[in-house]
């Protein structure tokens, strides 16, 4: 499979043997898909700036004190190709790829667009992984049924995921509509920890993690933290999550639970800056860090 050569790959790597597909764990995976962005546009730039700032990303973690992608290895590859492709037809496209990828044996990092390619990544994971929770950091519930009557809509991609049955936990909820609001109090498939009330329960963390199942796939959304520390986003929020409260919660979860994949989402660049497609350039690596780092992925 084609990958992308230094320096265009994730974190620059410089080693043959440690960005080729075949010798591998990880794979970047590119979902630039923008079509029903409902505010600012130009999340479909998101993923190659994150690739591009993280080959500024110092490859030593000081905290988990090693250099997390040599004993991986990571691949990454070019953009998926969404040419006359929109809506159903763009979640079947992203679908088919991130099977592949899983068939192949790969820990799949997704980096997309607009939130609506999360719907395919899950998909593709359900198949592969029973008894699936969905860890969904984010400003906005994205549970409406449908929004401008598009059931594809990014605002609408936590509802697909709910009609599949899967269990659902939300970090950092602080805009949704009473139709949203409605259905996380009767589903009991929802669990939602609203940013409002997080800072004063000390024990939130453990709450949502006790509300998850053995298998976890992470769905982070750029504008699920605070603006101030994440300013290109498509549809900033004030009051939301920060650094180090953010990764004390992918810690625990990765301690305890089979985190299986992951994808990050929104991020809309801004000219002149570069701090939030580095912010999760380097959250991306951080994450890597943890999942293998308790290496429950060995189940």
């Amino acid at each position: 499979m084609d990958v992308l050569d230094t320096p265009e790959n994730f974190l620059g790597i410089e080693n043959k043997n440690l960005y080729d597909y075949q010798t591998s764990k990880v794979v970047i995976q590119s979902a630039p898909y923008e079509y029903t962005s409902s505010y600012l546009m130009g999340s479909s730039k998101g993923p190659e700036a994150i690739i591009k700032a993280s080959q500024y990303v110092e490859l030593y973690d000081e905290e988990l004190a090693e250099e997390t992608y040599l004993k991986l290895g990571i691949a990454t590859l070019p953009p998926i190709d969404f040419s006359d492709k929109i809506n159903e037809n763009a979640i079947d496209t992203i679908e088919r790829a991130t099977e592949r990828l899983l068939n192949d044996g790969k820990f799949v990092v997704s980096l997309g667009a607009e939130h609506t390619v999360t719907y395919g990544f899950v998909k593709a994971f359900s198949k592969k992984y029973a008894n699936l929770s969905v860890l969904q950091i984010d400003a906005h519930s994205d549970l409406r049924y449908a929004y401008h009557d598009n059931i594809f809509s990014h605002a609408s991609v936590m509802h697909r995921i709910h009609d599949m049955g899967l269990n659902i936990c939300q970090a950092g909820i602080r805009a949704q509509c009473i139709e949203e609001a409605e259905l996380i109090k009767k589903s009991t498939n929802i669990h939602t920890f609203y940013a409002h009330s997080i800072r004063s329960n000390p024990n939130w963390i453990t709450e949502l993690v006790s509300n998850l199942t053995e298998n976890v796939y992470i769905t982070i959304d750029a504008d699920g933290f605070d603006p101030s520390i994440m300013p290109g986003v498509g549809t900033a929020e004030p009051n939301g999550l920060l650094w180090n409260e953010t990764l004390d919660l992918l810690k625990k979860v990765c301690a305890t639970k089979h985190v299986v994949g992951f994808d990050i989402v929104e991020c809309a660049p801004i000219e002149g800056s570069i701090l939030s497609e580095y912010t999760l350039a380097k959250l991306a690596y951080k994450l890597l860090g943890y999942v293998f780092k308790g290496n429950r992925l060995s189940k």
